[in-house]
């Protein structure tokens, strides 16, 4: 538990503090280091793709979307890194940055978000570009794991596993079960506040259910493709109407977050490095643009053009932040603040529903914390296939005993939250984000090179037409 600490506090706590006016610091942890100045290189390495091409990102998924017989089409690739992306960070995890840092941390958040679309189109076509048939499921599988492997094993080599590879595909494992635990142990609580089920029942019915859904082959993007639309959809016209309730209000809270993204109280009140790292910090979590973990569903779509599979991954990380992540900022900040005073995380959010729709908003959150979490725990399963069958070769036995490791953690993480666990997991996410980077920028040109051929072939043919 001590080492684990140690790696934790060497990832994800501040490893540089920079000194800011009015006696403030900006700490900037090992991530934060990373990312950041990663998503500045991409945007100019793709000429500033987000908003150059997002008119595109949107044609491509409107698109007839094919696939194979037993492949997932690009848009379902979408979705099932949404399903992961979309998480109780979207809820409780934006809260607490605002409770942390104020209404700027939004504004630091899109920033975040912006910069992390471009990782993420270079981390999609790079899977795509090295994907491989999947014997076992069918279609395709990919990833860091195989992106990685290429790049350290020479073609005709007898060496089956790279070490960095490998690591890569270990930690991943290790963060997806510590996050098995967080859904159990969130969805547990959500239900035990709103409707005073005990933790043992609803936790005992959501494994069982998920056993259902993950044990079957081909179930997962099933389940996944009807609940996801779904969840976002209810989860972002709620927003709307609570936004159109208090339309007047509206205009002073965009120029808070504004204000408070660049203010002079929060320079002077030493309180600027709070707004900036929380903000940046959730999107990071959040969007996972980087982390190497969408990647894992891009590989899987059967698609036309590599740099296709990347525009949509670019967009998945607009629809987690931009609007799923800004919806919770919205309901939050519509509430006055004496309402919320001392709250903190699924009780601060639940009390801002009870302001905007009474009891029923209150039910409403904990369904959705239901549908985002559950929907999570389906998506890292499927991204678990391939890191799994990389570590451990093409059979059922392997692929079926990681599903059961989990939906174990899934059952003791609703009965209980094991700190060392869910600390775990972050040691899984951040780890996974310095094996990836490792592949990232050594292998971009050839991102690059697809994104240059989409846009000099398909989007040129679509002009002419």
């Amino acid at each position: 538990m001590a080492a684990i600490q140690t790696i934790y506090n060497f990832l994800w706590g501040d490893i540089v503090r920079i000194p800011l006016p009015g006696g403030s610091t900006l700490g900037l942890s090992l991530l934060v280091l990373i990312l950041v100045p990663a998503g500045l290189y991409f945007t100019v390495r793709t000429r500033f793709l987000p908003f150059r091409l997002f008119p595109e990102m949107l044609r491509v998924t409107l698109e007839n979307n094919k696939k194979g017989d037993d492949g997932i089409s690009g848009v379902q690739a979408l979705i099932v890194s949404t399903a992961c992306r979309v998480g109780m960070g979207n809820l409780v995890g934006v809260v607490a940055a605002i409770s942390a840092g104020g209404a700027g941390a939004v504004f630091w958040m899109w920033v975040i978000a912006l910069l992390g679309s471009s990782t993420a189109f270079i981390e999609a076509t790079l899977a795509q570009l090295y994907k491989q048939k999947d014997p076992l499921y069918g279609g395709y599988r990919g990833g860091p794991a195989y992106y990685l492997h290429a790049l350290f094993i020479k073609p005709g080599s007898k060496r089956r596993r790279s070490v960095m590879a490998s690591l890569f595909a270990l930690s991943g494992l290790v963060c997806w079960c510590g996050i098995s635990q967080v859904t159990g142990n969130s969805i547990s609580s959500s239900f035990e506040n709103a409707f005073h089920i005990p933790p043992l029942y609803s936790t005992i019915a959501l494994v069982a259910l998920a056993a259902v859904i993950v044990l079957r082959k081909h179930a997962t993007v099933k389940v996944l493709d009807l609940m996801v639309p779904v969840m976002a959809a209810c989860y972002f016209f709620i927003t709307l109407f609570i936004i159109l309730r208090n339309i007047g209000q509206v205009p002073a809270v965009f120029a808070q977050i504004f204000a408070e993204a660049f203010g002079v109280r929060q320079v002077v009140g030493g309180g600027i490095g709070a707004v900036i790292m929380n903000g940046a910090k959730r999107g990071l979590f959040s969007n996972e643009a980087g982390s190497g973990s969408a990647p894992c569903a891009a590989a899987a779509a059967d698609i036309d053009h590599p740099a296709k599979e990347g525009l949509l991954q670019s967009l998945g990380v607009f629809i987690d932040t931009l609007v799923i992540c800004s919806c919770s900022a919205m309901i939050m900040l519509l509430t006055p603040q004496e309402l919320t005073a001392g709250l903190e995380g699924m009780d601060l959010l639940q009390a801002a529903m009870r302001y905007h729709l009474g009891e029923f908003g209150v039910i409403f959150i904990a369904v959705i914390l239901w549908l985002f979490s559950f929907s999570t725990f389906l998506g890292i399963l499927f991204y678990a296939r391939s890191n799994v069958a990389y570590l451990f070769g093409d059979n059922w036995l392997s692929q079926t005993l990681y599903k059961v490791l989990a939906l174990v953690m899934l059952f003791v993480g609703g009965l209980a939250a094991y700190q060392f666990v869910w600390d775990l997991g972050d040691v899984g996410v951040g780890l996974m984000t310095i094996f990836n980077m490792v592949a990232l920028f050594p292998l971009a040109p050839k991102a690059l090179d697809a994104l240059r051929d989409y846009e000099t072939n398909r989007l040129h043919q679509n002009t002419e037409r």
